[in-house]
């Protein structure tokens, strides 16, 4: 599971209609899509997503906002694939973002960063099956 990661195309993006120009920055930088689909999460379900950080001051607006529109969730594969996707995400602050990562092109603030990544191997597994069945990553 090592060469997995897990990733969100936010609802910002995906309301901004770049869901597509995302997807084929993530093919190009060599990554392979195990498994990917356009969901709509209850205020409920991004609250069990985001649970570690419950308590948190940003807790709120972030379950609001992922539970805004459609994302679309992806299992990545790739040799190194946390970091990898990790470093294509860029920064969480667009304006921090290095050029050439998909923050500093498609995010308009902190808040509404139009990606999320796993932040380790142990959490992209929890991710992936969050979203995910065996029988859906192929």
């Amino acid at each position: 599971m090592s060469n997995l990661t897990f990733g969100i195309i936010k609802p910002d993006a995906v309301r901004a209609g770049k869901q597509g120009a995302i997807i084929q920055r993530i093919l190009d930088a060599g990554f392979g899509i195990r498994g990917m689909k356009l969901i709509h999460q209850t205020r409920k379900q991004a609250e069990g997503f985001y649970v570690v950080h419950a308590g948190k001051g940003f807790f709120d607006e972030l379950c609001d906002f992922m539970s805004s529109g459609p994302c679309v969730v992806m299992a990545l594969e790739k040799d190194g694939a946390v970091k990898a996707w990790r470093d294509l995400m860029g920064a969480t602050n667009p304006a921090e973002a290095a050029e050439g990562t998909l923050r500093k092109e498609f995010a308009t603030s902190i808040g509404e960063n139009a990606v999320h990544g796993s932040d380790s191997e142990e959490n992209a597994q929890i991710e992936i099956a969050y979203f995910f069945s065996k029988l859906e990553l192929v």
